[in-house]
């Protein structure tokens, strides 16, 4: 039953009890809705536990799919950062280029969008949550000391209390580099591992985003299984 609120809120744009609101369906892009049965943003933002007046870092946004569902999450008086790593701009100077777009949109005034290192999240210290969306894998898979760093990165960005979101595409259990690379997959034991590591506290996993029925064996990129693979979500809480 909770679920059908959840997708009938969704769809609606209304509020959902225990759950921020989310946005109508004419304030997001017809390409961004057409992804939500797959990407569940009303369940991921219950999960993170995303609510009025937050103050969130998008962590390597993409096109900024779940910027603007962040954005409306917080509300008028939250805050969200869309972060664009620096390095990534300066390989690709268009890097930014969608989350600025919607940061000058007058629908998404609390977006700010930030090109800077990983260590340099705005508002260090203070955020309430950190989120990052399909890119763990990338980041562990060019070198584990990268997304270690990165962890530890997200540790000092967040307010004690504050929460660590991750977000990725599931490889085989036991999986090594080797083969994550070759798939754009990562075994979410990597990522807790790496995480807990980093100072945070495992606090669990949403299944909303899972399908059992991914063989774990073809590239993320693979027609058969594109938009549809088997995805974690995992939630950390850094203590205090």
């Amino acid at each position: 039953m909770r679920t059908r609120l959840l997708l009938i809120g969704l769809a609606l744009g209304t509020a959902v009890p225990g759950l921020a609101q989310m946005p109508a369906a004419g304030s997001r892009p017809a390409a961004d809705t057409a992804r939500d049965a797959d990407r569940k943003p009303a369940e991921m933002v219950a999960f993170a536990g995303i609510k009025r007046g937050d103050k969130v870092a998008d962590v390597i946004p993409g096109g900024g799919y779940f910027t603007r569902v962040f954005s409306q999450a917080v509300g008028s008086k939250g805050q969200v950062f869309a972060v664009v790593p620096a390095a990534l701009a300066a390989r690709n100077p268009k890097a930014a280029d969608a989350v600025n777009a919607i940061a000058a949109d007058p629908a998404y005034k609390n977006v700010s969008v930030a090109v800077v290192a990983f260590s340099a999240v705005p508002m260090p210290g203070l955020l309430d949550v950190a989120w990052t969306s399909q890119n763990y894998h990338d980041m562990y898979n060019n070198d584990p000391q990268v997304a270690a760093t990165f962890a530890a990165d997200m540790f000092k960005a967040l307010k004690p209390g504050g929460h660590f979101i991750v977000v990725d595409h599931a490889a085989a259990a036991g999986t090594d580099i080797a083969a994550a690379k070759a798939l754009h997959r990562i075994d979410p034991a990597l990522v807790k591992a790496q995480v807990v590591a980093a100072g945070f506290v495992f606090e669990g996993e949403s299944k909303a985003v899972a399908n059992p029925a991914d063989p774990h064996d073809k590239p993320v990129f693979d027609p058969s299984i594109r938009g549809h693979t088997d995805q974690f979500a995992l939630k950390f809480r850094k203590p205090g």
